[in-house]
């Protein structure tokens, strides 16, 4: 029986005929960005529902909401660097510009193109030669954050509307040598401890994680290695006893210091706000990849999608989809693949493209850059494509309670 669940293909499908998958819930939002846009998909008791492309079409990396209130935080060098906002579930979206683009410049300098095209360069913005993306953002109790290519850390009061940076990240001693990964130098990782908002972590790539307990006025930097053992079992490399400063996502368990993390080096567990960290990655077939999610009702439940390697092609590990889930807080690890690709998969799952719900059992999605969303009712253990051909995903979150 062990075999069948996970082995993919013909059998699992005969074996979820005879016990049922499992029902998604029908009260489920997903917001959805992609290189082309952001979008929402809605469970209904008819099926996947997909509204959008939102956002004129901008590269959106990631959108997160509250109630009918929703962000989309993206850009490019063409584009400039913006957060859409949507006071009524998607709508209608406006645009809050941080940074002007190329196309803005482009506009300016041939205004008879612009005239012919119906469009005009947007005002000068105010972080103009200081950002040149949003890549992520996070709600508090009182506050918006973004995070930003290069890495800053932007706050807003008053629901998105206007920002300013944080200038105690910015100036933080080690800034200097912070180097980019090979997406850039991005902040793409906010978490708070919701019982107190202003104990704050930040994910840098490549330059670690960061934390704060006085609302961003001060960081500490909190890469450390556990003092367990002399071998971790994965190359750090230069960042010796340190868990290597390419974070690549964290989550943190609801209702304690518990944070778990994705690095390029291999995936980690801190007991202690990240003050030190424990590599949890054996039993997984690689220490690579990118997303990693906890369930808000079990912190020893945690799920992360491996790939091959660096510089092996970032696809699942011989080529077949395989979400792992640990209920032991990362001590030992279950690879489940009912309803993905058995074979010939060649997907890459980005660091902002797996969310969790807040249902019973926990629903999992995750999105691919090959264009399809995955769902999963049952904590992992089986999948539905719930969405197909769309651009690349780089970011999936989950909204529950509004149909749009």
């Amino acid at each position: 029986m062990f075999g069948l669940e996970n082995a993919g293909g013909s059998r699992n499908d005969a074996l979820h005929r005879l016990l049922g998958r499992a029902a998604m819930p029908d009260s489920v939002t997903l917001l959805v960005g992609t290189t082309k846009g952001a979008f929402l998909l809605h469970r209904s008791a008819g099926g996947w529902d997909l509204r959008g492309p939102f956002c004129d079409g901008w590269p959106i990396n990631h959108v997160v909401g509250h109630g009918r209130t929703l962000w989309a935080a993206g850009g490019s060098d063409w584009h400039g660097a913006g957060i859409w906002r949507s006071a009524d579930a998607g709508k209608s979206w406006t645009l809050c510009k941080l940074a002007n683009g190329q196309g803005d410049r482009f506009l300016a300098e041939h205004p008879e193109i612009a005239a012919n095209i119906g469009m005009s360069p947007a005002p000068p913005a105010p972080f103009t030669g200081r950002i040149g993306a949003i890549w992520s953002l996070h709600r508090t109790q009182d506050r918006l954050y973004a995070g930003t290519k290069p890495a800053t850390l932007f706050e807003s009061t008053d629901d998105g509307l206007s920002w300013v940076p944080v200038e105690g990240l910015s100036n933080h001693p080690s800034g200097p040598s912070w180097e980019p990964g090979a997406a850039g130098l991005i902040l793409h990782t906010i978490l708070h401890d919701p019982a107190n908002p202003q104990h704050l972590w930040v994910g840098i790539s490549a330059a670690g994680v960061f934390a704060s307990e006085d609302g961003g006025a001060t960081w500490e930097r909190r890469n450390r290695l556990a003092n367990e053992g002399a071998d971790h079992g994965t190359d750090h490399g230069e960042c010796g006893h340190d868990v290597g400063f390419c974070v690549h996502n964290m989550m943190r368990a609801t209702g304690s210091d518990l944070i778990y993390q994705q690095n390029h080096h291999g995936v980690f567990r801190s007991p202690d706000g990240g003050r030190s960290w424990h590599d949890i990655t054996a039993g997984l077939p690689s220490g690579f990849g990118f997303p990693i999610a906890v369930n808000p009702h079990d912190p020893a439940m945690l799920w992360t999608i491996p790939l091959n390697g660096d510089t092996k092609g970032r696809y699942p590990p011989e080529a077949r989809a395989l979400v792992w889930r640990s209920v032991d807080s990362g001590e030992t690890w279950q690879g489940f693949g009912n309803g993905l690709p058995a074979r010939n998969c060649f997907f890459t799952v980005l660091r902002q493209a797996m969310a969790v719900d807040g249902h019973r059992p926990a629903g999992l999605y995750f999105g691919t850059n090959s264009g399809s969303v995955f769902a999963s009712a049952d904590e992992g253990e089986s999948w539905e494509e719930a969405a197909s051909h769309l651009p690349t995903v780089l970011s999936v979150e989950t909204l529950q309670g509004i149909a749009g």
